[in-house]
């Protein structure tokens, strides 16, 4: 039975659970990418599934540093809601800011009170640890292309996933 060695282009559904064990996010439809080919699959979920055959249900739980990453309260901020647009004036909402180099970054409203609003940069499992539920659903040898580009080649378009 063919197992996940480097060079094989394997195909995961997985889950992430909080802490709380609350599911956070879900992908039902097969995600592939190249193990051991700078992929973008975090090395954490690469070391568990390597060696693991189609059909193998995998549970690992990631650190902040090894998934979410640390918070970093400098990406927290609170400004008069005087100063935010209207369609950004409540909890939830997504706000893209871009500095001065050209890069964009998501702020999330996180909170209103007293007529300030707080807006925070980091994802909302920073600094928390996370449960991930991997299956392997197949495995195949990858082709020349998708070990250069660590994704599955998409057969009709001849493009990587």
């Amino acid at each position: 039975m063919i197992t996940v060695t480097q060079n094989k282009l394997v195909y995961i559904t997985y889950s992430i659970l909080d802490a709380r064990g609350m599911v956070v996010e879900q992908y039902d439809i097969p995600v592939g990418y190249v193990q051991g080919a700078n992929s973008g699959i975090l090395p954490a979920i690469e070391s568990a599934v390597a060696g693991r055959k189609v059909g193998d249900r995998i549970e690992i739980t990631l650190s902040p540093e090894e998934g979410y990453g640390l918070r970093d309260e400098s990406l927290v901020f609170t400004d008069d809601i005087e100063n935010v647009p209207p369609q950004f004036r409540r909890v939830g909402a997504e706000v893209m800011f871009e500095n001065d180099t050209g890069e964009t970054k998501v702020f999330y409203v996180t909170a209103i009170e007293d007529d300030t609003l707080t807006l925070d940069g980091n994802p909302s499992l920073a600094g928390q640890s996370v449960t991930c539920l991997v299956n392997v659903m197949d495995i195949r040898d990858a082709t020349p292309e998708e070990i250069r580009n660590g994704r599955p080649l998409d057969v009709k378009t001849g493009t990587v996933h």
